[in-house]
């Protein structure tokens, strides 16, 4: 079964648990690290995550990944929160977090800097408002939650 495939299949399994849970699925990952595979699964909620909600979601998935053994290698499950500088990558990613600050870095400098922070305030499928400047997606690199305040869009470093 191709990555992509994986991942939509665990995504299918772990969202009704999730909800059930009240957690937000914020990304899954199958990739190979080392000589391992890794199932990684990172959720979320408004009140941040604990370990308490990481065990509450791995038990039953563990279970019912064993019984639909949608993955045919062997491979280490991971339950964890997305950490707080997390990318936005997917649309719900984007819609969750406006009004957020969130971190951007550039392919090629924008206002004579590859980064810059600011409000995260519009989201659409091409582009997202940043404290009031639209910016095409595909002028950046990545766009994070701002885990710190180190610089802001007028900022020219």
């Amino acid at each position: 079964m191709a990555d992509s495939a994986t991942v939509k299949k665990v995504r299918e399994l772990a969202q009704p648990l999730c909800d059930e849970l009240g957690l937000f699925l914020w990304d899954v990952k199958f990739e190979k690290d080392g000589a391992n595979w890794y199932l990684r699964v990172f959720i979320d909620s408004d009140g941040g995550i604990t370990i308490d909600d990481c065990e509450a979601l791995h038990r039953p998935l563990d279970r019912l990944l064993d019984e639909c053994d949608p993955i045919p290698q062997s491979y280490i499950l991971e339950v964890s929160s997305p950490g707080l500088g997390r990318k936005l990558e997917r649309p719900e990613h984007f819609e969750v977090c406006i009004g957020d600050r969130v971190k951007l870095r550039f392919f090629e400098p924008k206002n004579g800097s590859k980064e810059a922070s600011g409000v995260l305030e519009e989201y659409s499928e091409r582009e997202i408002t940043v404290s009031g400047e639209k910016i095409p997606l595909s002028e950046c690199a990545f766009v994070r939650l701002d885990d710190d305040s180190d610089f802001s869009f007028t900022d020219s470093e």
